[in-house]
């Protein structure tokens, strides 16, 4: 089993930065793609960014590419969303989750976090 535990959610202006952590515990990721999504009231949940844990390969949505990193320690088993220049757009719950393979859809992540809220104001 794993647990997955997402901080540094918060409200910040518009054009502001945020970092968001994914602590992760239990069986080894090694194999795992680490992947963050979000979701708006009323919107489907959607892919923002993943990252294979061995190699470090990263995936990014369209929608905030040149705006956000991924990143990950592996000493501290930990992947980071570096949020930049952030959008009122970007408001949602963000998710961290682990899945066997590279995808953009959220039915193939297998793990989840309980989700962190970030509000970018305008």
């Amino acid at each position: 089993q794993v647990q997955l535990v997402e901080s540094g959610g918060g409200l910040v202006q518009a054009g502001g930065s945020l970092r968001l952590s994914c602590e992760a515990s239990g069986r080894t990721l090694s194999n795992y793609i680490m992947g963050w999504f979000r979701q708006a009231p009323g919107k489907e949940r959607e892919f923002v960014a993943a990252i294979r844990w061995s190699g470090g390969t990263t995936y990014y949505a369209d929608s905030v590419k040149g705006r956000f990193t991924i990143s990950r320690d592996n000493s501290k088993n930990t992947v980071y969303l570096q949020m930049n220049n952030l959008k009122p757009e970007d408001t949602a719950l963000y998710y961290c989750a682990a899945g066997p393979v590279t995808t953009v859809s959220p039915t193939v992540y297998k793990y989840w976090g309980q989700g962190t809220q970030v509000t970018a104001s305008s």
